[in-house]
This record gives C-alpha cells, sequence and structure tokens, in this order.
C-alpha cells in the first residue's frame, strides 16, 4: 500500500483544480489575510471560496511556514524543530519529572511531547513562537495552584510560560504530585 504524501503541497494540483486558480492566487490571498488568527483564515476559503476543510487546512499551515503533517515520532524529533531556549526549558521540566518519577515515560502524543505515570497523562507541553504551553492535565490542578503562577498565564487547561523559563521544579513535581493523586 502506497504511503500517503504528508507535504501540504500535496494538495495544490486539487486546490487549483477545484477552485480554479493558481496557487499563486491563492498565496496572495493568504499574504492579504497574514495578520488573521488560524480560525478566520480557514473560516474565511471557507464561506468565500467553498474550500473544504482540508483544503483550506494545507493551504493555511502551508502559508503559516508547515511544509508538513509528519508528525513527530520521538521527542527528539520534536525538540529539533523548536528553538533552543524552548528545547532546554521543556528537557529541563521532563528531567525533573523523570528525576522524581523513575517510571514516567516521556512520549510524543498530540504531536507534542508528554508525560505518562502507569498509563495517565500527568504533564504536557506544547511550543508557540512566543512561549511554551504547559499542562498538568488537570484544571483543577491548575486552579489550585493559580495563586503561585501569578508571573505567569494562567488559562483553563494551559499555562504560558517563557521560551526561556527558569523553571520551578518545585511548582512543576507539585502539580505532577496532584495530577496523580487525582489519577487514583
Amino acid at each position: 500500500m502506497a504511503t500517503k504524501d504528508p507535504s501540504r503541497e500535496a494538495h495544490f494540483p486539487s486546490i487549483e483544480k477545484k477552485y480554479g486558480r493558481t496557487m499563486s492566487y491563492w498565496f496572495s490571498v493568504m499574504k492579504d489575510l497574514a495578520d488573521e488568527k488560524y480560525p478566520a483564515q480557514i473560516a474565511f476559503l471557507r464561506e468565500n471560496h467553498g474550500f473544504s476543510q482540508a483544503h483550506a487546512n494545507a493551504l493555511v499551515m502551508y502559508s503559516r511556514g508547515s511544509l508538513t503533517t509528519r508528525k513527530f515520532e520521538t521527542p527528539t524529533q520534536f525538540y529539533q524543530s523548536i528553538g533552543k531556549d524552548q528545547a532546554k526549558t521543556m528537557r529541563t521540566i521532563f528531567k525533573a519529572i523523570t528525576t522524581k518519577y523513575p517510571k514516567a515515560e516521556l512520549v510524543i502524543a498530540w504531536n507534542q511531547p508528554m508525560m505518562k505515570i502507569d498509563g495517565h497523562y500527568v504533564f504536557g507541553a506544547s511550543a508557540s513562537s512566543k512561549h511554551i504551553s504547559i499542562s498538568p492535565w488537570s484544571t483543577d490542578v491548575i486552579d489550585a495552584f493559580a495563586h503561585k503562577m501569578e508571573d505567569l498565564v494562567v488559562k483553563k487547561k494551559t499555562i504560558g510560560v517563557p521560551n526561556d523559563w527558569d523553571v520551578d521544579t518545585k511548582l512543576i513535581l507539585a502539580m505532577v504530585k496532584a495530577r496523580l493523586a487525582e489519577c487514583k
């Protein structure tokens, strides 16, 4: 069985055929939408040009610099795709957890590094251009520790930390401990 081409460009011939314009036209449309957020870009293509979700996603993601849908298979591959400060911060976070919890397993899930212990996700991280989002996989845990994170961007399901964050190991380990208590 042939492997599906994971490149975003694989959609381009069908985009040109189905929507009747060259890719240079669609790239100029995307250039005009460059300041819009992802959902607005997708909605524009779908509502104004009849794009399918798959075609809109391929064009938007390509325009944002994502050339492939290929997934990371290892944390190392993930770290190679992000900035050095981000990789260093994430490695520090996950090393603190694996040092305290030797049974912890660092896996790739949802194309991001996630920590599992005894089959439960207990901590995860993702990288954006301007920050790292971390999560103990529990809104209750975030709520319980929000008062200790006043200098961070605390949202309902994630915590935004600077790319070069001086990792608060005690806070990370306390959140993991609280998450593990929930999992029992």
